[in-house]
């Protein structure tokens, strides 16, 4: 019986070894699986941030070169209106054929602009606004106190925003 016993424990011994030596095996590979894991967890995240910062970046420049266009435009408007001045200035002026010619020009100008999102601002017979008039006089007149009766340079706006305002004439009202 003895033989017996120690038989079963030398076939019992290289099982236990196999069996330590699977567990090892095991852990060794769940080890290598966490690592790996981690690593790809890692630069997912990576990835990830990456993609959100170049989106960010892309609606960033694509503000960016809006803004820098619309400027550009503003800047060009600006140096136009000043011809546009000219031409109502000689068109008050010059009476006949040069008139008419002067006359399509303007509108033709003023066509350019209004492309562009430029348009003149009303402000004859309406009530004196300061955020898109100056006033450069006051005087008593048959219209209501504080109304623009005389326009003597035309403001614009480009898109919703004043790029100059009108200079205009309001009246007192009656003087007495």
């Amino acid at each position: 019986m003895k033989e017996d016993t120690s038989r079963r424990a030398e076939e019992q011994q290289p099982i236990a070894e196999k069996a330590d030596a699977a567990s090892r095996e095991r852990e060794e590979m769940q080890t290598s699986y966490d690592e790996l894991k981690s690593a790809y967890d890692d630069l997912n995240d990576r990835y990830l941030r990456l993609a959100a910062d170049f989106e960010n970046y892309r609606k960033r420049m694509a503000s960016e070169r809006e803004n820098l266009t619309r400027l550009a435009i503003e800047d060009l408007a600006v140096e136009l209106l000043e011809v546009v001045d000219n031409f109502e200035r000689a068109e008050k002026a010059e009476a006949g054929g040069l008139g008419e010619g002067m006359q399509q020009i303007q509108k033709l100008l003023m066509g350019i602009l209004e492309r562009h999102g430029i348009k003149p601002i009303e402000c004859l017979n309406r009530p004196f606004d300061p955020e898109c008039q100056e006033a450069i006089a006051c005087v008593p007149s048959e219209a209501e106190e504080g109304s623009v009766i005389e326009e003597v340079v035309r403001g614009y706006c480009m898109q919703d925003k004043v790029i100059r305002c009108a200079k205009v004439v309001v009246s007192k009202g009656k003087e007495e």
